[in-house]
């Protein structure tokens, strides 16, 4: 067949039938299998944290420092959450409709990059939020976790913070994930180390929320920012890339029940 033939027909397909088209067809089966339940947690933090700042402020003496600042950690461990689910629930599933294993892996990459970038921008959001309730109502929206930001107007730090943070963990709850479907309990039991090494590395690097002051009893300090930004980058995507070589010879399990 010559080449413009080859051309006119590829040309010709449906977008399902790209590859560009069969990635962003994974992406939103991901996406649709994973919706409620990040939607359902950001539900309930923004729910639950507006309902708390209001009893404080009126049954609990009044507010004195960011109601917000209280659930920093949920975002990093609901995120390993969410690492750790994407391949028992949808690894089977997917390829058994045709996905490939590389498009898979590449999906899932792309799917909790994005997934970190919006749960750390509905920090941002909320942080601001707050601030300008805070000024109305003359309160003190004081932090009362070490953060890499010292004030909320500071938006680029709080999401490099709160981004960094939520990759790194889901990373890590991905390879996780990831060894166990693989390996079975007790090899991935085995490989836990490892597979912790990205949030590990994202807490030493950033010192930030609350293992901040636990580090700081003991003398460690957090290195400059140049260093400790492209570090959890580094570390996350080769956690990425580390996955993608797990994924590649992964074989299906068979049905329970």
């Amino acid at each position: 067949m010559s080449a413009a033939a080859t051309e006119a027909r590829t040309a010709a397909l449906p977008g399902t039938a790209t590859a560009g088209g069969r990635l962003r067809s994974v992406l939103r089966a991901m996406m649709i299998g994973l919706r409620p339940m990040v939607l359902g947690y950001c539900l309930v933090m923004v729910v639950s944290f507006t309902i708390g700042g209001l009893i404080t402020q009126y049954f609990g003496g009044g507010l004195h420092h960011s109601m917000w600042d209280y659930g920093t950690q949920s975002p990093k461990y609901f995120s390993s959450a969410i690492g750790i689910t994407l391949t028992p629930a949808l690894f089977t599933l997917l390829i058994a409709h045709g996905v490939t294993r590389r498009m898979y892996a590449v999906a899932s990459s792309i799917l909790l990059v994005g997934a970190a970038a919006s749960i750390a921008l509905l920090w941002v959001v909320v942080y601001q939020v707050e601030r300008g309730i805070y000024s109305w109502a003359g309160l003190t929206q004081a932090l009362e976790n070490p953060h890499l930001f010292t004030k909320t107007s500071q938006v680029g730090l709080i999401f490099t913070e709160f981004f960094l943070l939520i990759i790194s963990h889901e990373v890590a709850g991905w390879l996780l994930g990831i060894g166990f479907y693989r390996f079975g309990f007790w090899k991935g039991l085995a490989l836990l180390p490892l597979g912790i090494l990205p949030a590990a590395a994202a807490e030493l690097l950033l010192v930030a929320q609350w293992l901040a002051q636990a580090l700081a009893n003991t003398g460690y300090h957090r290195p400059p920012l140049a260093v400790g930004v492209p570090g959890v980058v580094a570390v996350s995507a080769i956690g990425l890339y580390y996955g993608y070589l797990l994924i590649r010879p992964m074989g299906l399990k068979p049905a329970k029940g």
